[in-house]
């Protein structure tokens, strides 16, 4: 006798967290071999953001960056299907 397998399926509503303020990032992707990878770490503003670049080129002459605003998000599970 062979078995029986029954697959349930959910859908989730992703909706962004109005009460978590979203924080900026960068990372020194300055490199030929290899990206430099020196990371301005989680910024309050895309200001605080802009002058970690700044400093960061000024000391290095490094100029290629990777930039991320991140948001905080709830994924709320809807019914099973």
């Amino acid at each position: 006798m062979g078995n029986t397998v029954c697959y349930r399926f959910r859908n989730y509503t992703i909706t962004a967290d109005k009460a978590m303020l979203p924080r900026y990032q960068a990372v020194c992707v300055t490199g030929d071999d290899a990206d430099c990878g020196a990371d301005s770490g989680s910024q309050p503003s895309p200001a605080d953001v802009e002058r970690w670049i700044a400093e960061h080129t000024r000391d290095t002459g490094h100029d290629l960056y990777r930039r991320a605003p991140w948001e905080y998000v709830r994924a709320t599970a809807g019914a099973w299907q």
